[in-house]
């Protein structure tokens, strides 16, 4: 026997190896086994096909080493899904492998899986019986504790008809009684009670009675009406709903009929912080039905996860973010695609660098499924199919309660400062309605899409800016750690006491950070309970919980982030919202800038005013008569979405053309020019005027590492089969050619 095994490296597809006699019984497609490659180094890989002839032309051919799991880890669609992610984004099965499955499936990385295990208690043999316990008892006489305890053992451990204590957890016991682990030890050195581990999941119960789903009002009855019209001729359906229309109640309809037709369903969400909230939601409906699975959740976790999929009791319903797509369902039979315009559903780094949106409506068509796409503000390709007729198309343009969109007012920053009316961050107006919102009992968000205090330090006399010395980029002054930050590769350098190249000591913050605005809220508001939310405060689960729990609940009063605000987040308390900086939202060198800062705008703006009442929102902005943020104050979607299609029907941009990204690296920059060149001028002559570049993107130096880009620009219609050929073959030549760089394809990429 002589089976393929796909190994979690970034070269060929599969490798073949022998199959020793003893353990062809166990093999089946998969299964994972470990294998020798290279030099004698180590993998766990996965079984991809098994044959009984080798392949031609192979000298030599390595046994499997072991078999390491008991069944097949995968689905077989999986299997041919990964294969589709493969070929679409150009890059290696094994590159698949690495990134989807967890790494407590990989004996070569840490944290292997382990099976948590409990102790739980029970009487020994010889006090299992109703007189012997009357026994147990006569020996605690002179230990009042213990004896107590006991009492406690058998009221909690009762359980069934009978009446008989059974097993309970130690832990539990220990909680509920408030004895001390001496007290219990005591009853197991006495022979009365005895411990033994039992293997539990680390996933928790739902402990409560779910409720049925929440009656759809008027609006969105016909909205989900219009959806199951749609599926009878279309897999996928935009849902155009405006912020706070409901559409998570149409969704928790969708999923109940899905699931009452035996069939599972997955939800999609582009952040954690947004599961951390709808979790609860759902859970409401679905019990525990509803699994939750995204990268803050430890790897044991994920495991038991993905093993109760592969199982007969499996969960219907799967909330998570974008690598959800890869676990193993029975029967999807349908996918929501929640804020599916978010830049957070692409896989940036390492490959597959795939986009789950995309991904998802192949996924479906595998399955059979039927797709949701929900947002109040879609992707402009995502419009753009659903105009022509390649999606269906579903307009939900009533709030909930049918309270109105929140008032957007613009304010002149630039005049104001011209007029010496403002000096800080806040103009007068905002100051005004947050002191308004504060004594109305309402919350305030403020957000700002930078993170730290400064985005940089500048001397004045000699204009000197610190800079990474890794990366072609300033640095970020974080004034909580007294400390300079690189965004990109994360090191940290020291605030200098001086200008390193003039001695100058009066060194000047540039622009502001969310930590910047804290501190002037604190200012501005003593007492006032500030919480803020970007990736510096949310490094972990629990923190990115509790700061979403303390504004759920009132607890705090102002919420200040980064774009993590404006996804989807549901607070019925937010009376005002203040946008501090809209221009620099459009100034990057991105096709996709205005449309992004479209979305994030009136995302963030549909936080105000949720319930009953109708929000408002401060624009602050130095060109508030910019036809983009006209756009946004009258919130009229299809005005920038004509403005953006026309610019990139001229200039070949999607949704009109496809595009890839390759991107060079090399340690010298002398080198990655030649290189790139040489790269470019090979395609041009099998794509033409396709290729753009190479050009040197806005940061040019990563982590030591000197970049090069080149764009192709593909008819949407051409043969990505034969375009593959053509990557392939001239990647080839080129590693051939040169040594010492990287290569990397990013199809479809969204910045």
């Amino acid at each position: 026997m002589y089976i393929e095994v796909i190994l979690p490296v970034p070269l060929a597809d599969t490798y073949t190896y022998f199959v020793p006699p003893e353990m062809e019984a166990q093999i089946v497609s998969g299964v994972l086994v470990a294998v020798d490659f290279g030099k004698n180094k180590r993998y766990s890989g996965l079984v991809s096909h098994i044959r009984r002839t080798p392949p031609e032309n192979m000298p030599a051919i390595k046994p499997v080493l072991a078999v390491e799991s008991e069944h097949s880890i995968l689905r077989m669609p999986q299997l041919r899904f990964w294969e589709w992610i493969s070929r679409y984004y150009l890059c290696s099965l094994g590159e698949v492998f690495k990134a989807v499955v967890p790494s407590g499936f990989h004996a070569e990385r840490t944290g292997i899986y382990i099976q948590k295990t409990e102790s739980f208690l029970r009487f020994t043999p010889l006090y299992a019986t109703p007189d012997s316990e009357k026994e147990a008892f006569s020996l605690l006489k002179r230990a009042a504790k213990q004896e107590q305890l006991l009492h406690s053992f058998i009221q909690y451990s009762r359980a069934g008809v009978s009446g008989k204590p059974e097993e309970i957890s130690r832990k539990e016991l220990l909680e509920k009684s408030g004895a001390s682990p001496v007290i219990l030890n005591a009853l197991v050195e006495k022979g009365i009670l005895e411990s033994r581990e039992k293997p539990v999941s680390r996933l928790q119960n739902f402990s409560r009675e779910t409720k049925p789903l929440n009656k759809l009002n008027l609006f969105q009855q016909e909205a989900y009406n219009a959806l199951i019209q749609n599926f009878r001729e279309k897999d996928v359906c935009l849902l155009h709903g405006v912020t706070s229309s409901g559409k998570t109640e149409i969704y928790t309809h969708l999923i109940h009929e899905t699931i009452q037709k035996g069939r599972q369903a997955l939800y999609l969400l582009p952040e954690i912080a947004l599961t951390e909230q709808i979790t609860g939601r759902l859970k409401q409906f679905f019990g525990d039905k509803l699994g939750v699975y995204h990268s803050k959740i430890n790897s044991h976790e994920r495991v038991e996860i993905w093993n109760n999929l592969l199982g007969n009791e499996a969960y219907e319903v799967i909330l998570g973010v974008r690598s959800s797509i890869f676990l193993p369902f029975r029967d999807l039979g349908l996918i929501i695609v929640d804020e599916e315009h978010e830049p957070g559903y692409k896989q940036q780094d390492p490959a597959p660098r795939y986009h789950a949106r995309n991904a998802a409506i192949l996924l479906a068509s595998m399955h059979g499924a039927k797709v949701v796409l929900g947002s109040a503000t879609p992707a402009i390709e995502s419009f753009h199919n659903a105009q022509t007729g390649k999606y269906g198309y579903v307009c939900l343009d009533k709030r909930f309660e049918e309270t109105g969109l929140p008032r957007i007012i613009p304010v002149n920053v630039k005049e104001l400062r011209r007029k010496k009316k403002m000096k800080g961050i806040f103009s007068p107006l905002l100051q005004e309605k947050m002191q308004e919102t504060l004594q109305n009992g309402e919350q305030i968000l403020l957000f700002q899409n930078r993170r730290g205090f400064a985005p940089s330090l500048n001397c004045k006399v000699c204009d000197w800016t610190p800079r990474c010395r890794f990366c072609d980029i300033s640095l970020t002054y974080h004034k909580q750690y007294h400390r300079l930050t690189c965004h990109y590769c994360g090191r940290t350098y020291h605030l200098p006491a001086e200008c390193p190249e003039c001695g100058n000591p009066d060194l000047k913050n540039i622009g502001f950070g969310t930590e910047k605005i804290e501190e002037e809220m604190h200012l501005l508001f003593p007492g006032v309970s500030i919480e803020r939310m970007d990736a510096d405060t949310t490094r972990t689960r629990k923190s990115l919980e509790e700061i979403i729990s303390r504004f759920e609940t009132g607890e705090a009063r102002i919420l200040i982030g980064t774009q993590m605000i404006s996804k989807g987040l549901d607070f019925e308390k937010v009376g005002l919202v203040g946008i501090l900086n809209a221009d620099a939202l459009m100034n990057f060198p991105d096709f996709r800038a205005y449309e992004r800062a479209y979305q994030l705008m009136s995302q963030v703006s549909g936080r105000a005013g949720r319930r009953k009442k109708q929000g408002e929102v401060i624009l602050q902005a130095s060109h508030p008569e910019h036809p983009l943020i006209q756009s946004v104050l009258q919130q009229d979607y299809r005005a920038m979405y004509e403005m953006q299609t026309e610019e990139r029907q001229l200039f070949r941009y999607p949704p009109f053309y496809r595009l890839i990204h390759i991107v060079l690296k090399h340690k010298k920059e002398e080198a990655v020019s030649e290189i790139a060149g040489a790269f470019a001028t090979l395609l041009r002559e099998k794509l033409g005027d396709r290729v753009v570049g190479p050009d040197k993107p806005a940061v040019g130096r990563v982590q030591n590492w000197y970049i090069r880009k080149i764009v192709l620009k593909i008819e949407t219609q051409a043969s990505l089969n034969f375009l593959r050929e053509i990557l392939t073959a001239s990647g080839r030549e080129m590693l051939l050619r040169y040594k010492y760089f990287l290569l990397q394809y990013d199809v479809d990429p969204v910045g």
